[in-house]
């Protein structure tokens, strides 16, 4: 059995994938994106994962791949292909070879035309394959930068992806119509730059008079992806500071109540729940200020924005939707309490009002 999960990266409209063997827990991550890598690392935590590498399917042009910081973050290998240019990898892949994970694999598939360095990556059984950019749903990457080739591209599609069983589902790197993913039957039959009776000369007029723009980012993300996504200095993105936090897979950070209360005389505490709460049985914390979450986004400027701020509310849920209108209204340094008062209570935490 595996863990799958399709992530997505609304900037770049690039899709990441976590694939994982459930009885190992070893995890692989296909195209991570440089800003998504501190979500990827908290959902790999969730889940008690180990990731053990990252893959790229080839050096992109549109954004960065977080291959680095994820080895930094997770203590993961870096692998793409051998004819990608790229340096610091720690594998360089071939056709043919496979990235294991735990008692699965992946086989890798030279798929070369929208760069030369371009690879598919297909599982074992053969019912699922990670297409990169040189096959999307219902069309394909382009062939007009880094070493395109539209021949190249045919041949590798007809010869290395569409080869695959009829059942087998394609998830490409990128959709910018929301699609998620096909299959090759489906591509077979309904692709029009690369199904049905479409020749290869057929397939070199079409891409050949595309006329598209170049990518925005191609002049920092090619440079930064022949680095496996390494910064020039070699620099982190900055981690909070004025307290140990935890970054959730639901995009917020969160305190622990033992941290909360070793930093609350420099933090600001709102308490978002309704008043029969706050003056009722779980009592309140002594320093926070009551704003009910329906009147946060209205009340914000009560707030100071040069301290901290810990939401609270009775169980962690509200309060972190309270970190996200905190967030969206400017408010940089933003935790969420864990587990809401029930926990600061049941931790034996000092409250104000209340009851036994």
């Amino acid at each position: 059995m595996l863990i799958f999960r399709q992530l997505f990266d609304p900037q770049s409209s690039t899709y990441s994938y976590l694939v994982a063997d459930r009885r190992s827990k070893a995890a692989v991550l296909i195209d991570p994106v440089f800003e998504q890598a501190r979500r990827d690392a908290a959902l790999i935590h969730e889940l008690d994962l180990k990731l053990v590498a990252t893959l790229d399917t080839h050096v992109h042009a549109d954004h960065v791949t977080g291959a680095w910081l994820l080895k930094t973050l997770c203590g993961s290998e870096i692998a793409l292909s051998a004819e990608s240019g790229a340096k610091g990898a720690d594998r360089y892949l071939k056709h043919g070879d496979r990235v294991q994970f735990g008692n699965r694999y992946l086989e890798v598939r030279a798929t070369p035309g929208h760069t030369q360095g371009c690879v598919t990556f297909v599982l074992d059984d053969e019912s699922a394959a990670f297409t990169g950019d040189c096959l999307l749903i219902r069309g394909s990457g382009r062939t007009d930068f880094q070493q395109g080739d539209p021949r190249a591209m045919y041949r590798s599609v007809r010869s290395q992806i569409l080869t695959l069983p009829p059942a087998c589902l394609l998830y490409p790197a990128h959709d910018y119509r929301g699609l998620t993913v096909t299959s090759v039957a489906e591509e077979r039959s309904f692709n029009p730059r690369l199904g049905g009776d479409v020749g290869e000369a057929d397939f070199v007029g079409y891409m050949t008079h595309l006329g598209l723009p170049h990518p925005k980012l191609i002049d920092i993300a090619v440079p930064a992806n022949l680095r496996c996504g390494r910064p020039e200095h070699d620099a982190v993105p900055a981690e909070p500071t004025w307290a140990p936090l935890t970054f959730t897979f639901a995009g917020i950070f969160e305190i622990q109540p033992d941290a909360l209360e070793e930093h609350a005389a420099s933090t600001q505490i709102v308490d978002v729940r309704e008043r029969d709460e706050f003056y009722g049985p779980l009592g309140r914390i002594a320093t926070a200020k009551w704003i009910p979450l329906g009147e946060l986004s209205r009340r914000a400027g009560e707030l100071s924005r040069d301290r901290p701020l810990v939401a609270v509310c009775r169980s962690g849920a509200r309060s972190a939707q309270a970190s996200v209108l905190l967030q969206r209204a400017g408010f940089r340094d933003v935790a969420n309490l864990a587990g809401g008062m029930l926990r600061w209570r049941a931790e034996g935490h000092a409250v104000e009002g209340g009851r036994d």
